[in-house]
């Protein structure tokens, strides 16, 4: 199908003010706005809510069918992996306890054709007094990061539910996998593989103890992640979040609230001496990791290893999530420059989108009626970015947009759902993408990053 963008509104539009962008809230509020972080949803709340630890999704329960005159032709999700450890340079200098994941087996072997088997080999973490760069305050068996077994779980749920709709109630998935008909999508990060097997099987339990074939580009040019080289991008990101000297960007850096908040979490992370400790007061993704991986998983918040215990408050880890959030709307919302850097970084994933839409609708597809991707934070922050939604928050585990491509009386309508609602962009051209024309997105998609990404070399060259 063709696309005329010429109508359509391809500037950047800013978001709504709300307290997660509003940096008196941020920095003078208690709590964090009704998000929660918690392992599980509470069933007083509805499902909607925001729950950094396991992010509302698509589930029978909510999901609103299109009005009957609407026939799905096809669908793509892409959803961030599910919950995990923190990353190894996410964690304090010294801990006062060890993670341990004896509670899961994370499987890596591989098998030649047309034989076919192998043992099923997994990984044991462990360290020796013998090696003398062992880090002695993580005498626990976990790879950073690694899937818990509560993430594994909730990926399995997450299929399950996925299941539940556009099979059970919607008739559109096979009863059994077809690789034919479903396709599959990782990173070269192996924690999205790991998400993908409790998927997969959630969603076609005849995978179980079977070989599924996940999809991966090269990872010096994964478009997903994405890890493909775009200066321009990482160039404007400089000039206006993490690292730069821009006002808007460092004000809640210097305020009187964040030094002292910061003089108080130091007392307990010591991250004061650690080479990397520069890192830790350009922004608040190291904490915010750090503490929210415990709260997922039902770990007390870090005290002093020293026997004083002098711990972070609760009042404290609030403080830093609202900072984390006002972090990534601006980073990826607020700045005007937000638009080119993520169009720039994400655009080849996002064309690849347009191309699978455009196929299918155009006849020229290739049969397969379902695709999954399973990304990152990083990923489903440009891509929530480019589709410009009118409040971003730090996308949580789980979190899932779904593209629904529907026909009527022989017109394309695209349909996106984002925590399993109404996508609702601060662009006027796409607004509530509840069947949207499918020319417009693809204008939309076209005019920012050409078709088939045709002009994201040239955005991400770097300027002379």
């Amino acid at each position: 199908m063709a696309s005329n963008s010429a109508q359509i509104d391809l500037s950047w539009h800013p978001p709504n003010a709300t307290s997660v962008n509003n940096l008196t809230a941020v920095l003078n509020d208690s709590g964090v706005y009704g998000l929660l972080i918690n392992p599980v949803t509470p069933s007083e709340v509805p499902y909607s809510t925001y729950n950094y630890c396991n992010m509302p999704h698509v589930r029978r329960q909510e999901y609103q069918p299109a009005p009957p005159e609407y026939k799905l032709e096809y669908v793509e999700v892409i959803q961030r992996h599910h919950k995990r450890t923190p990353y190894a340079s996410n964690t304090f200098p010294k801990e006062n306890y060890a993670w341990t994941c004896d509670d899961e087996a994370l499987l890596f072997y591989g098998v030649p054709y047309p034989d076919g088997t192998a043992a099923q080999v997994a990984w044991g973490v462990y360290t020796t007094e013998l090696n003398p760069f062992a880090p002695a305050e993580f005498n626990g068996t976990c790879q950073f990061p690694q899937l818990t077994a509560g993430g594994l779980n909730d990926s399995r749920v997450h299929g399950t539910d996925l299941s539940a709709v556009y099979h059970d109630k919607l008739n559109f998935l096979p009863e059994v996998y077809d690789s034919a008909k479903v396709q599959f999508r990782v990173t070269n990060n192996v924690i999205t593989s790991q998400v993908a097997g409790q998927v997969v099987l959630g969603m076609f339990p005849d995978t179980a103890n079977t070989t599924v074939q996940v999809k991966i580009q090269p990872d010096s040019i994964d478009s997903l992640e994405p890890t493909y080289s775009c200066p321009r991008s990482d160039a404007l990101r400089e000039m206006y979040g993490v690292g730069s000297n821009f006002t808007n960007w460092t004000d809640h850096l210097t305020a009187p609230a964040t030094q002292a908040l910061f003089a108080r979490l130091e007392t307990v992370s010591n991250v004061n001496s650690s080479s990397e400790a520069d890192d830790w007061y350009s922004w608040f993704d190291h904490y915010f990791d750090n503490l929210s991986s415990r709260l997922c998983h039902e770990k007390p918040l870090p005290c002093t290893a020293d026997g004083n215990e002098t711990c972070v408050s609760q009042e404290d880890a609030d403080a830093v999530f609202r900072r984390g959030m006002y972090e990534y709307s601006f980073i990826y919302r607020d700045s005007p420059s937000s638009l080119a850097s993520s169009v720039a970084s994400y655009g080849v994933w996002l064309a690849e989108l347009a191309g699978t839409l455009r196929g299918a609708s155009g006849g020229s597809g290739d049969g397969v009626i379902y695709r999954h991707n399973v990304a990152h934070d990083g990923s489903i922050s440009r891509l929530l970015s480019i589709l410009q939604v009118e409040e971003m928050v730090w996308p949580g585990m789980g979190s899932e947009i779904v593209f629904e491509l529907y026909t009527r009386n022989q017109c394309w309508f695209v349909r996106v759902l984002w925590k399993g609602e109404v996508f609702r962009s601060s662009n006027p051209s796409l607004g509530a993408m509840d069947m949207l024309p499918l020319e417009v997105f693809l204008g939309y998609v076209d005019g920012l990053v050409g078709v088939g990404a045709g002009m994201v070399p040239g955005l991400c060259k770097e300027d002379d």
